[in-house]
């Protein structure tokens, strides 16, 4: 690991299992002696969750899709500058649910904005900050939605159409094939414990 830390992102469809791996990769790592923060997005300030709740209020049905990467956009910019920038700055590694592959992938592909113009905006955002590894969890939109309402209520765009959730799905195939060095896939509907040996097995290589 650097002297500027580890940025780890989890990424996948809702319902692909990414907090129980988040979960389990904190536990690992933290056993091993790193320093470990987690966190989420939108979210992980106060402000960042403040507008959470708006982003994925079921009653702002008529938010704008540019409104509505343009919030997601405003969370990250606060997230990166208030929390994990100075957490890669102490070397600690920051395990992220969600980060700028999420806008791509729903606002981008899914909205129709463009991997571009998301991009785009998220540049000036987040300062041009990258992970140094993302988790890909690749699972079937219509069994990850299916775990999703068996498991909770679901929010503003948990309720979106299955065809949504498609293009978000074809929207990170997209990343995968876009960024192969970066983006590491695993697949979504093996055992809990055998996506995490193979996350933790790919993490070892980045971190040692």
């Amino acid at each position: 690991m650097n002297k500027t830390g580890c940025f780890i992102t989890m990424e996948g469809p809702d319902g692909s299992g990414k907090t129980t791996q988040i979960q389990l990769l904190e536990q690992v790592l933290k056993n091993q002696g790193y320093q470990v923060w987690v966190t989420r997005e939108p979210g992980g300030t106060s402000i960042g969750e403040q507008i959470r709740k708006i982003i994925l209020d079921v009653e702002n049905e008529e938010m704008d899709p540019m409104t509505e990467a343009i919030l997601y956009a405003a969370a990250r910019a606060q997230h990166v500058k208030q929390l994990i920038e100075p957490a890669l700055d102490k070397g600690m590694i920051v395990l992220c649910d969600r980060f700028l592959d999420s806008s791509v992938a729903y606002q981008g592909v899914a909205r129709g904005l463009g991997i571009d113009t998301i991009e785009g905006i998220n540049q000036y955002a987040t300062g041009g900050l990258v992970p140094d590894i993302t988790f890909f969890i690749d699972m079937d939109p219509v069994i990850g939605l299916k775990r999703k309402k068996d498991q909770a209520e679901l929010d503003r765009l948990e309720q979106e159409t299955l065809y949504f959730h498609k293009k978000v799905y074809e929207g990170y195939l997209a990343l995968w094939k876009r960024h192969p060095g970066r983006i590491y896939r695993v697949f979504g509907q093996d055992t809990v414990e055998n996506i995490h040996q193979q996350i933790w097995s790919k993490l070892k290589e980045k971190i040692e």
